[in-house]
């Protein structure tokens, strides 16, 4: 089917996709299925390496769109800089497997909340690729199982290195959590500044944060325990 669509000229490749109900395609001129911006498959080094090199010399025509002189020696190397700070860092969630997170058997019966909080949340805006930068709270009343303390802070920069809704971020994070451990409770809090708001549009105060909450479990049917979950997380 790929290969059909790379012989078809942009008014064929229109009419196809609205014959087919779709705004834009689903696969790639390479044949490559594409995916949600907060979405992840995993994509293998030498495939990256090709992503590498294919975005550096698409962000190149967009210097030259810009009339970017890179004879300037500080842009010189910025298309190599952007695409590697894409593929390899900010949408590296996207393109890797979620790190090995360890659990371990709730052998004292723990049926308290335990609370992780102050985890940094870098992530990139699906809307217009500025940054989201924040912090993240998660708590949960284990079951049967609790997980390494350290895992939370890797589960949060995984979910986060993709274009994201703060939104969305925190149902992700949720739903991980529950898939591992089958908590009693669940809490996901994320704070975060949101540079699309203040960098441009409505140019909003510096200081101004989005402020978003996923409660699952008890944390959402007892208003005393998400009472305390969202005091001790000040």
């Amino acid at each position: 089917m790929s290969s059909k669509l790379i012989d078809l000229d942009e008014d064929e490749l229109e009419h196809h996709f609205m014959r087919e109900g779709l705004a834009f395609p689903t696969v790639n001129v390479h044949g490559y299925q594409m995916f949600d911006s907060n979405g992840n498959v995993s994509v293998p080094n030498e495939e990256r390496e090709v992503m590498l090199a294919t975005v550096e010399q698409k962000f190149s025509e967009i210097f030259d769109v810009l009339r970017i002189d890179r004879n300037d020696p500080n842009s010189a190397d910025t298309p190599y800089r952007l695409s590697s700070m894409l593929v390899n860092e900010l949408f590296v969630g996207r393109y890797t497997p979620l790190p090995r997170i360890t659990v371990f058997p709730n052998r004292k019966k723990v049926d308290e909340l335990v609370i992780s909080k102050h985890i940094k949340v870098m992530s990139l805006c699906s809307h217009h690729w500025q940054p989201i930068s924040g912090h993240c709270a998660i708590g949960y009343v284990p079951r049967d199982k609790v997980i390494g303390l350290s895992k939370f802070t890797r589960m949060v920069e995984w979910y986060s290195r993709r274009g994201q809704i703060q939104e969305e971020l925190g149902e992700q994070i949720a739903d991980c959590i529950e898939r591992l451990l089958d908590p009693i409770a669940v809490g996901v809090v994320i704070s975060a500044k949101h540079f699309c708001m203040i960098a441009r549009g409505v140019e909003a105060d510096e200081d101004s944060v989005m402020v978003t909450s996923v409660m699952r479990g008890e944390l959402a049917k007892n208003p005393t325990l998400r009472a305390e979950f969202l005091t001790l997380i000040g």
